[in-house]
This record gives C-alpha cells, sequence and structure tokens, in this order.
C-alpha cells in the first residue's frame, strides 16, 4: 500500500470515530459533527481508494465526483450514487446556520457511512 494511501486511511478511521461518538454521547451530543464526519470518512476513503490506484483527483467533497472517478475500478458501486449524494449534502451545508441535523438523520448518515467504509476497505484488502 502507498504511503500517502494510508495517510488517507488513517484521516477516514479519525474522521469514523469521530462519528461514531458524536451518535452515541449522552450528554450534548453534536448530530451535526456526527453527519459531516461520516461524510468525511466517505470522502477520505473514496480517495484513499483513488490514490491507491493511481487516479487523479481534484480537491472536491462531491463524492459523486469521486465515486464517478472510480466507477471503472468498482463498477458495481453504481448503486451507492443516492447514498454519497445524500452524504455529500453534509460536506459543507451542515456546519453553518440555517442547517441542522437530529438523531435520525445522523444515525442514518452514519449507517451509509459504515456501509460505504466496509466496502471501501474490502476494495483496498482491509478487513471491514
Amino acid at each position: 500500500m502507498q504511503p500517502l494511501t494510508q495517510e488517507w486511511l488513517n484521516k477516514a478511521e479519525g474522521d469514523f470515530a469521530t462519528a461514531q461518538r458524536e451518535l452515541r454521547a449522552r450528554k450534548t451530543p453534536n448530530y451535526d459533527a456526527a453527519c459531516f464526519h461520516a461524510q468525511q470518512c466517505v470522502e477520505k476513503y473514496l480517495k484513499a481508494r483513488l490514490q491507491e490506484a493511481v487516479i487523479p483527483f481534484g480537491k472536491t467533497h462531491n463524492l459523486v465526483v469521486l465515486l464517478d472517478l472510480l466507477l471503472p475500478l468498482e463498477p458495481t458501486w453504481k448503486i451507492l450514487r443516492p447514498e454519497v449524494q445524500i452524504l455529500s449534502l453534509f460536506a459543507v451545508e451542515i456546519r453553518y446556520p440555517g442547517t441542522s441535523a437530529d438523531k435520525v438523520t445522523a444515525r442514518e448518515m452514519v449507517k451509509i457511512c459504515r456501509k460505504l467504509r466496509a466496502l471501501a476497505r474490502t476494495s483496498l484488502g482491509l478487513m471491514p
């Protein structure tokens, strides 16, 4: 595995841990943060997969753009488009006033994150 791929994975795992922690928090949970970090985790896993395949990608938070770059390698991931479209909504807007997530939304975004994380990890030869 390329060193830069491993760096993407390390960052992704940090986001995964934060998303789960915020979702499970009993006192003052931050559901916005859970959604944001779920999106960030998936973004970094997609970028890790692209990095490992030596497929160039720009600086983007749009998960659909990243998914489209991966489809030649992972054609079965096409069915993930609706989920990555939803998760992409939490890259920027959720961090500003006017938009907030509730527990139900956060739970769904973390669920999507877990699914995509498992697929990416398997694709990279890692344990889901």
